[in-house]
This record gives C-alpha cells, sequence and structure tokens, in this order.
C-alpha cells in the first residue's frame, strides 16, 4: 500500500523559521490547515506547535480541529455557503466574506446561537476571484456595521490562487488605504489588514512588504517550503516534510515500444512512440499509485535516473532503465509532490498517512 510519512521535526523546523520571522516584523500569522483535508493524526502533530490560529476551507476540517483543540481561533477562508451558516457560525471563530446578503444571515444565526461573529471582508485586488470591488468598499463597511452580533475584524485580498496575479507594493498600499479610509470614515479600529499568503512570504523577507500588512495566511511554505511567488524553494526551508512511497508490485524487463493498433486510453490520450526504440528493452516497474490518488503531472521521482512514463486509475508505470539501483518487487520508490499533488494525495483514502 502507498505511504504518505510527515516528519515532524522538519515541519517543526518549518513553523519555527516562519514564527522567527513574523515576529521580527510583529505579523501575526494564520496556518492554513486545508492541505491536510481533515486528517486527524497530521493536525494532531500541527496543533502541539506554539500556533494561535488556523484557517479552513472545510466546515468538516474545521470541526476536527476543534475536537482537537478548542481554544484555537479558527477563520473559516472561503465565501461561506447559504446551507453551510449555522455550522460556520457554531465551529468558526471567523469568516471571510464578500456578501452583505451572507453576513446579514451570519448576524441572524450568531444571534440565534448568542455569539458575536467576526468577519475579514475580502476586497477585490485584481486577481478577479473573491472580493468586494473597490467603488463599493465604503458603502459595503456601513451595511456590515450596522448588523447585529458581527464584530468586523480586518480586511483581506487574495492574490495568485486563480490567475497567478502577483502581489506588489502597488496592491497592497491600496489594501492598507482601504483600512485607512474604513477607520476614519467609521471612527472604527479593524485589527488585521490579512493581505499576506504563502506567495507574499519572499516580499517580507526582502523587507519591501508595506508596513501596513499585519497579518498573513501560511499553508503552502510551510507544508512544503515552497517560495510561491517564483516556484522555487526557500534555502532556509525543508522541503521534504512529507514523503510519499509507492511499493513495486511488478518488476519486469519489458520492450519499450507497445505493440498493436493504438486508440485512447482511459483519460481518452493518444500517444506516439519513438519508433529508434523498437526492439529495445528497459526494465518497468508497476507501483501503487494511480491517477485515482494522484495526477502525474503533480509528483515527481526522488532518483533522477529514472521516470514514470504512464499511469491509470490503481497504477503507475515506472522506467527503472537498466535497474542499476536492483529493484525488486515490494521495494519502495520515493516520490516528492507539489501543492496540488499533496492536495490529491491527502484526500485520498487509499494513501496510508503515517507519522515519523
Amino acid at each position: 500500500m502507498a505511504v504518505l510519512i510527515l516528519d515532524t521535526k522538519k515541519l517543526k523546523s518549518n513553523f519555527d523559521y516562519l514564527d522567527a520571522q513574523f515576529k521580527k516584523k510583529n505579523i501575526e500569522w494564520s496556518i492554513v490547515t486545508k492541505m491536510l483535508c481533515g486528517n486527524k493524526l497530521f493536525l494532531s502533530e500541527l496543533l502541539k506547535f506554539d500556533c494561535m490560529q488556523v484557517c479552513d476551507s472545510r466546515v468538516s476540517n474545521i470541526r476536527e480541529i476543534k475536537t482537537i483543540n478548542p481554544n484555537i481561533e479558527v477563520i473559516y477562508i472561503r465565501p461561506p455557503a447559504k446551507r453551510m451558516i449555522p455550522s460556520i457560525v457554531k465551529y468558526a471563530d471567523i469568516s471571510m466574506n464578500t456578501e452583505i446578503e451572507t453576513i446579514r444571515l451570519l448576524s441572524e444565526e450568531a444571534k440565534k446561537q448568542n455569539k458575536v461573529h467576526k468577519v475579514i471582508i475580502m476586497i477585490e485586488l485584481g486577481e478577479l476571484r473573491e472580493g468586494v470591488l473597490g467603488e463599493n468598499v465604503i458603502n459595503f463597511y456601513e451595511n456590515v456595521f450596522n448588523l447585529e452580533n458581527i464584530q468586523v475584524v480586518g480586511i483581506g485580498a487574495n492574490l495568485s490562487c486563480l490567475y497567478g496575479i502577483l502581489p506588489n507594493q502597488d496592491k497592497l498600499v491600496q489594501l492598507c488605504l482601504f483600512k485607512q479610509l474604513i477607520e476614519a470614515k467609521f471612527n472604527k479600529k479593524i485589527r488585521y489588514i490579512s493581505g499576506g499568503s504563502s506567495v507574499t512570504i519572499p516580499m517580507m523577507l526582502k523587507n519591501v512588504l508595506p508596513k501596513g500588512i499585519n497579518h498573513f495566511r501560511v499553508g503552502e511554505t510551510l507544508f512544503l517550503g515552497t517560495n510561491v511567488y517564483d516556484n522555487t524553494k526557500l534555502k532556509k526551508m525543508n522541503s521534504d516534510v512529507f514523503r510519499l512511497y509507492a511499493q513495486i508490485v511488478e518488476l519486469k524487463e519489458k520492450p519499450m515500444v507497445p505493440t498493436g493498433e493504438t486508440g485512447h486510453n482511459l483519460e481518452g490520450k493518444t500517444f506516439e512512440f519513438d519508433q529508434t526504440n523498437l526492439g529495445k528493452k528497459t526494465y518497468r516497474a508497476i507501483v501503487d499509485l494511480g491517477l485515482l490518488d494522484v495526477e502525474t503531472n503533480h509528483i515527481r521521482l526522488v532518483k533522477d535516473d529514472m521516470k514514470i512514463v504512464g499511469a491509470s486509475s490503481d497504477l503507475s508505470v515506472i522506467d527503472l532503465g537498466e535497474n542499476s539501483r536492483n529493484y525488486k518487487v515490494g521495494d519502495l520508490i520515493e516520490f516528492r509532490m507539489d501543492y496540488m499533488g499533496m492536495l490529491r494525495i491527502m484526500n485520498s483514502k487509499y494513501i496510508e498517512k503515517r507519522v515519523v
């Protein structure tokens, strides 16, 4: 059975490094846990760290987090669906919002539950995902401030997730100016300018982050050590916190070129093969990891002298060349994953999850 292993020492090292950088800048940060897909084993390890706040986009995950640590503050980080509002008020301390009607429903539900529900209003900065348009911000806030059992604790923005629009000083300064306008107009203090995410960390490290940005939401960089701004690795962080292993279930020397009439595979793809390889053979390992678990373009082999040459729903085929490493049936082959690969693997019930 394929297995995903979490190295808690390396995760803690990444956490400590980021925490120290944020403290130097007097920035609060929240761990985005959605990559862990509500896995209780991994969440329990993460919540042992000295983290004060986490974010997630699934109520079921938030409910799991609260069973592990009822006192940790949790942010629901996508615009709430109406049918989920009772659960969001019950389990999430803060939610991110862009629709006044939704916040009205949150207000009504918070009143029923005898709670004050906190909100962060997301503002559109060019990514064209969620966010209130700039020209509507003042009117929007005026309506929100009049709602009972609702406390506005911040403004925020999302960048890079949909179209890859990168943060820059102009966009983040604009976000800071919105806070100043709102506070001056309504004589209210707003705690957070949540303009930071993994993609914004390089700006902080280079000391070009506008001073007003005081809240980050970080997932990928913590778990994968990624410099999301340019898709490289941050030098002082571990990129192998998670290791994926698949077991060899067949290993044979076979031709490099298939024989027979070619049609479409299960994904609807067709293939062409280098005819100069006709008659040549190579060792092919079949491992117990397939497209049902993860797409092969989101994983890579740790050893660079072999390659993934195909996958079906439950199996992947690895070209071992001459098998100079002397692999045999039952051995494990190690992979690394990108962000989407991690999400898919974590969401697969067929992949065993372990901690070291």
